[in-house]
C-alpha cells in the first residue's frame, strides 16, 4: 500500500508470517517476537528471536530465514543464542534476555548484539559479540558517563538498543561508535517490602520515553572491544511529537546507512482506544552527526491492522528489530507482531531526490 507521510512516498507490503511458536516447544510457550536479524557471510539471512517460555521468561533464540525466491516465508530453528545465566540478567524472582539488535561492525571484524537483560523491574542494555553468529562473548552491560548536569543515565531503565554499523562523530567530533537506546522506567522495590521508589527517565519534567544516542571513542574500542560498553556524551534524539507516539517512542532496527543519510524504522506508542498500540514509522538521521533529525514520519507507515497484529500476547503490537536492505530501494522489516509472532514486511524507500527536495522544502 503506498502511504504518502509529509511529500515522502512510502510503498509497504506484508509478506505475512514468517515464525510462529512451536507446538510442544517450552522455550517458545507464550511466543516468539523481537528478533535482532543480519545477513551473514555465510549469504544466509540469520535471526535472533526472543524466545518466551511460561511465566515471561526470555531467551535468545538463532534461526535461519527461508525464502520462496526472493520472499521470507518461514525459518530453520538453528538452537538458542543467549540463555541467561549472568548476574545482571536472572535474579531468584526470574528474569531473562530480551529483545536483540544485530549488526555487522566491518571495523570491529565481528558481529555485534545488543540486547535488554531484564532482572524483575530492572532492564538493563547488553552487549555480546562474536565472530560466527553461533559462539557469543558478553561485554557486559552499558556503563553511561554522569553529564555535565548530573544527570545519570545508569539510575535509570534502558531498552532497545541499536548499534551503528560504520563510524559516526560525537558532540565534539571525536571519530565514535553510536548506540541508540530509550531509557526507560525503573522500578526498585525495597528489600523489607516497605514500600517502592520509581526512577524516571532523565527528561526534566517530561515523562515520556524518548530516543538518545550515546557514543564511544572509536580508538577506544579497537584498543579494547570490551570498551564498547562504556558510553558518554549523550544526547537526544527524538521525542514523541504526534498522538500516534504520545507515549513513547524507541529505536527499533539498527539505523541502515544510505546516500542521504542513517534510515531508521522505529516504534510509537499511543494509546487511541485507552490501551497502548504499537505502530513503525521511519526516521532519516543525517549521515555524520546522528543525532539531528533530518525527517521523520508524522504518521506511521505500518500499523497493527492484520489479525495476526492485532490479536496475541499483547493486542495492537508492530514492533520492528531487524531489516535488510534489497535491491531498488527496497527494506526488508522483521518486527514483532501482537508480542507473539515473527512477521516481515517490505518497504520501497524513497530515493534520494525525493529527500533532498522535501528537506529542502523545510528548511
Amino acid at each position: 500500500m503506498p502511504v504518502l507521510v509529509a511529500g515522502l512516498k512510502f510503498s509497504v507490503k506484508r509478506l505475512g508470517v514468517i515464525m510462529s511458536p512451536q507446538v510442544g516447544e517450552p522455550h517458545e510457550a507464550w511466543g516468539v517476537l523481537n528478533p535482532g536479524g543480519v545477513r551473514a557471510h555465510d549469504g544466509a539471512m540469520h535471526l535472533f528471536p526472543r524466545l518466551i517460555a511460561e511465566g515471561n521468561y526470555s531467551r535468545i533464540g538463532h534461526v535461519r530465514v527461508l525464502f520462496d525466491g526472493e520472499t521470507p516465508v518461514g525459518v530453520e530453528r538453528l538452537g538458542v543464542a543467549l540463555e541467561p545465566h549472568e548476574s545482571y540478567e536472572v535474579s531468584p524472582g526470574g528474569g531473562g534476555v530480551e529483545d536483540p539488535r544485530v549488526v555487522y561492525v566491518p571495523l570491529l571484524k565481528r558481529y555485534v548484539m545488543t540486547y535488554t537483560a531484564f532482572v524483575p523491574y530492572e532492564p538493563r542494555v547488553a552487549i555480546a559479540v562474536s565472530e560466527d553468529l553461533r559462539t557469543w562473548h558478553r561485554l557486559g552491560v552499558l556503563q553511561y558517563e554522569i553529564m555535565p548536569d548530573g544527570r545519570d543515565l545508569n539510575k535509570c531503565g534502558n531498552k532497545d538498543a541499536a548499534l551503528f554499523s560504520e563510524v559516526v562523530s560525537d558532540p565534539q567530533g571525536v571519530p565514535s561508535f553510536g548506540i541508540l537506546h530509550r531509557p526507560t522506567t525503573r522500578l526498585h522495590f525495597h528489600r523489607n517490602n516497605t514500600g517502592m521508589a520509581v526512577t524516571a527517565p532523565p527528561g526534566g519534567e517530561e515523562t515520556q520515553e524518548n530516543i538518545w544516542i550515546s557514543y564511544v571513542p572509536v580508538e577506544v574500542v579497537l584498543a579494547d572491544i570490551a570498551k564498547l560498553t562504556s558510553v558518554r556524551r549523550h544526547e537526544p534524539v527524538m521525542a514523541p511529537e504526534q498522538a500516534w507516539e504520545a507515549k513513547k517512542v524507541g529505536p527499533g532496527s539498527p539505523p541502515v546507512r544510505l546516500s542521504y543519510g542513517w534510515v531508521l524504522p522505529y516504534h510509537g506508542v499511543g494509546a487511541p482506544e485507552g490501551h497502548s498500540r504499537y505502530c513503525m514509522g521511519v526516521a532519516i538521521l543525517d549521515g555524520e552527526r546522528p543525532s539531528r533529525v533530518l525527517y521523520r514520519t508524522p504518521a506511521p507507515i505500518l500499523q497493527p491492522e492484520a489479525e495476526y497484529e492485532r490479536n496475541g500476547l499483547v493486542s495492537d503490537v508492530v514492533f520492528p528489530s531487524a531489516t535488510e536492505m534489497r535491491a531498488a530501494g527496497k527494506l526488508d522489516v522483521y518486527y514483532g507482531a501482537a508480542d507473539h509472532v515473527i512477521a516481515a514486511a517490505r518497504i520501497t524507500l524513497p530515493n534520494e531526490a525525493m529527500v533532498a527536495t522535501v528537506n529542502s522544502n523545510d528548511k
